[in-house]
């Protein structure tokens, strides 16, 4: 469905988990489908997509937008994170979302707080759990809490933060959460780099080489296919992004595209995920890898 645009002063602001709560509640009585599109705002092209792909199957829109402390480790960038609040309002009224969750963290972690959601088995036993322990812990808490609050029919997740979708689909299934995670593949810019808030902290030389990031997994994509076991095939890329100019890499795996298991070689659907660091930043990147004669 198109939304119409509207003035950024007229979307609807909420801070309390009570307001959004009634705000749900009242949308559902209506008999309106709501979606929630959690985010931690510096909204760029990537977000606003998930926001166009829910419209197409809710009545009424709601973005959230919270930077988590509970997702950053003890020496990552909480604090340099980039917020651009008004700019973030004004895109999302462009697009005619209906409301803006902009809780405080004493809001969602009031004191004395001492619950949390951890998800076990393999999805957190590897890749982004093993580089930034107890990161998905804090999503899984996090995304536990707005989906109660927001109470979506759907909520979208972009295919970029991979582990995260598939950690979030899990603890909505097994927590038997009302509501469908919807999963929207990646954008990216003219080049082929996922757009992300983190891609700000790149200079004009590290954005070159940032870019380079998805067309050597492209390479390693079409290795496997041919043959290659992954060991060598996701070591050489490692090197190969070292030597381009990343300042050192977490990890390039191929992985089960559901339980992010590793795979030996590619003998059945696969994830090809990489997260390295340049600069200031630290980037990942994930493409779908299908062996050939597989769709």
């Amino acid at each position: 469905m198109a939304y119409p645009r509207r003035a950024p002063e007229l979307i609807q602001i909420e801070h309390s988990p009570t307001g959004l709560r009634r705000w749900s509640a009242q949308r559902h009585r209506a008999g309106e489908r709501v979606g929630l599109v959690p985010t931690m705002g510096a909204l760029h092209e990537g977000h606003l997509e998930l926001v166009r792909a829910l419209s197409a199957k809710v009545d009424r829109v709601a973005v959230s937008i919270f930077v988590n402390p509970t997702q950053f480790g003890p020496n990552e960038d909480f604090s340099r994170y980039p917020r651009s609040e008004a700019e973030d309002l004004a895109k999302l009224a462009s697009l005619g979302v209906d409301i803006a969750y902009m809780p405080s963290a004493t809001d969602m972690y009031p004191d004395g707080f001492a619950s949390a959601v951890k998800v076990g088995g393999t999805l957190t036993e590897v890749l982004d759990a093993v580089a930034r322990p107890g990161h998905f812990d804090g999503v899984a808490t996090v995304v536990a809490k707005l989906l109660l609050q927001a109470a979506p029919d759907v909520a979208a997740f972009g295919e970029k933060d991979y582990q995260q979708l598939q950690i979030v689909k899990r603890m909505a299934r097994d927590l038997d959460l009302p509501v469908e995670i919807m999963p929207v593949p990646t954008v990216r810019d003219e080049h082929g780099l996922a757009l992300s808030s983190r891609n700000q902290y790149l200079t004009t030389d590290e954005l070159a080489v940032a870019r380079r990031l998805n067309k050597v997994l492209a390479k390693t994509a079409e290795q496997l296919r041919a043959g290659a076991l992954a060991e060598p095939a996701t070591a050489a890329a490692d090197a190969e992004l070292r030597a381009i100019g990343f300042t050192s890499v977490d990890y390039v795996a191929l992985a089960h595209p559901e339980t992010l298991a590793p795979m030996a070689r590619l003998d059945g659907p696969g994830r090809l995920l990489a997260a390295a660091r340049l600069g200031k930043a630290r980037l990942i990147d994930n493409i779908a890898v299908n062996p050939f004669g597989r769709a």
